[in-house]
């Protein structure tokens, strides 16, 4: 189900010209804009400009070789930077289709089918940018010559640009294809009705969260949150379109591609499979660039349902490695390798550094194919970018955040859905919470960080929930060391170990001794008055004749 790819490549190459010559400033393509498959053509760009795969270091979730700037608030406001930047240039291409798909002599219909990508694309990257630095300006149209006064254009309230975003994207619903009319090898891949649903899920509870916790937006967080409801029922019980893939593990693998795979909601296409005409690098990403802490490992429930500080089955002390990973939500395993398995080259040894860049966290097992990761970066297995499962999570979380509460039924048709998919039988009901004095919402948001993790959400979810300044500062925690796991001599890890009783330089990190310290406290910050935000780049707010505004607390231009 690759062609497309092939399709989008050779209409590159045909009308390339006419979308990379600033398309922002030329208003009138003589040779170009005259029929449907020039519309067509010119959303392929669309596609190629999607962000791919990555491995997200910038919260608690995954910690890499080095230290991330973001996730250890050890960052400074740069001169210029592509967060800001690469956003607008793919919205300049959205409203360049936009603009000059109505001079296109095609019917209603055909045009508007073609510029609801355009839409739909135009509030994902907007909502790129607003997660990332709130108020930015709200650009709508092409620049006809450098005098316009937008170029300048001061930054808009983050309320109004995500108002713009819910527009855009009920006019992608109303014209976009049913996800199941996409069925050929060019259409696969293409956005649907289901992706904007799936944003608007995204959306609405990014926002309906982020006002609720930051109560500084401005919105009705309600008003949020009933938009993500409203478009995720729309998706479950409406249209019925999706359900969940039958295997948790091969769902990240060449299995789960494709329009059979229901579970795929927005997808971001590589390929053809074998070619290597449009590739990534994930697999030597798992090897190389990232791995799971240990406080992320310990939102994986046991088998009773119930947490690590809570369930009877934590082995206490824990002496092996391996004894972190037993009686655990089946998905653990499904997600991190065990002593022993065969793994990236050969049999995992943990604290091994010299094949593995990474060797003091938990290496990643969810997604890793040796046969890829053998292409020296050219691996082509398609990135799921919206889910179902995400949709039926968020379904859940916003429930709860809406009414205060939510049904056991509800609970059945979206939380215990997904852990019956691996085989978890522990269902999560309002009498188990209140019988083991568990917190509902915690419940839910475990069960996201659990079933999601190295999928690029963890930060934002840290950030809505503004959680970031409880869990960012504090020091990282890998491994537990035993030697009889590892080749790895204790004296050759830095003395970076916590004693018999959690400790490690007088402050206590944790409840089990001779766990790895990846990073250490001292080393970590997290502002909550400023690091919720970017900083906007200099250049930005140089050449902007003053009406950009820095973020506060990040310079002098506030």
């Amino acid at each position: 189900m690759k062609k497309i790819y092939l399709l989008l490549m050779a209409t590159l190459l045909v009308v390339g010209c006419t979308l990379d010559r600033e398309p922002e400033t030329s208003l009138a393509d003589p040779n170009f804009w005259k029929s449907e498959k020039d519309l067509r053509g010119a959303c392929n760009r669309l596609y190629i400009d999607l962000p791919g795969f990555s491995h997200d270091k910038r919260s608690d979730e995954l910690v890499g070789p080095n230290q991330d700037g973001v996730s250890s608030g050890n960052r400074s406001v740069p001169g210029t930077s592509g967060d800001w930047t690469d956003p607008y240039k793919k919205i300049a291409v959205c409203n360049n289709i936009i603009t000059k798909g109505e001079t296109v002599p095609v019917s209603e219909e055909a045009r508007n089918r073609w510029m609801a990508e355009a839409y739909f694309f135009r509030a994902y990257h907007y909502f790129d940018l607003v997660k990332k630095y709130g108020d930015v300006p709200l650009i709508l149209k092409v620049f006809g010559n450098t005098t316009d006064p937008d170029i300048k254009r001061a930054r808009d309230p983050r309320e109004t640009v995500i108002q713009q975003c819910y527009t855009d994207l009920e006019f992608a619903l109303k014209w976009l294809p049913k996800i199941d009319a996409l069925k050929s090898e060019s259409d696969w891949g293409r956005v649907s009705q289901s992706a904007a649903l799936g944003m608007m899920v995204r959306i609405g509870l990014y926002e309906g969260t982020h006002s609720k916790y930051h109560q500084t937006t401005g919105g009705d967080y309600k008003a949020h949150l009933k938009r993500a409801i409203d478009a995720a029922e729309t998706m479950i019980y409406t249209e019925k379109k999706h359900a969940l893939y039958a295997d948790f593990q091969k769902l990240f693998y060449f299995d789960g591609e494709g329009g059979q795979n229901k579970e795929s909601v927005f997808v971001k296409i590589y390929g053809p499979n074998g070619a290597g005409t449009i590739t990534h690098n994930n697999s030597r990403g798992l090897e190389n660039t990232a791995a799971i802490t240990r406080s992320m490992l310990d939102n994986f429930l046991y088998s009773d349902g119930l947490p690590r500080e809570k369930s009877p089955l934590v082995k206490r002390p824990e002496v092996r490695l391996n004894d972190v990973l037993e009686n655990r939500d089946p998905r653990m395993s499904m997600t991190v390798y065990a002593v022993g398995e065969e793994a990236y080259k050969g049999t995992y040894k943990p604290f091994k550094t010299d094949d593995q860049a990474h060797g003091y966290g938990y290496p990643i097992k969810k997604g890793f194919m040796l046969d890829q990761w053998a292409t020296n970066s050219k691996e082509t297995v398609d990135k799921m970018i919206i889910r179902y499962a995400e949709v039926l999570i968020s379904y859940a979380e916003a429930l709860y955040e809406y009414n205060g509460s939510i049904s056991d039924q509800k609970l059945d048709e979206t939380i215990n859905y997904v852990r019956q998919r691996v085989g978890f039988d522990a269902k999560l009901t309002n009498a188990f919470v209140q019988s083991n004095n568990l917190d509902m919402l915690q419940e839910i948001r475990r069960e996201r960080m659990v079933e999601f993790i190295d999928e690029g959400l963890h930060y934002d979810d840290i950030i809505r929930w503004k959680t970031a300044e409880e869990v960012l500062p504090k020091a990282v925690l890998g491994l537990l060391y035993n030697p009889e796991d590892t080749p790895v001599k204790e004296n050759e890890l830095g003395g970076r170990l916590t004693d018999a009783n959690g400790y490690y330089k007088g402050e206590k990190l944790y409840d089990e001794g001779n766990i790895f310290v990846i990073e250490e406290s001292g080393s970590r910050s997290f502002d909550p008055k400023r690091d919720y935000l970017y900083p906007i780049p200099s250049y930005e707010i140089g050449t902007s004749g003053g009406n950009i505004k820095q973020n506060p607390y990040w310079g002098n231009e506030n």
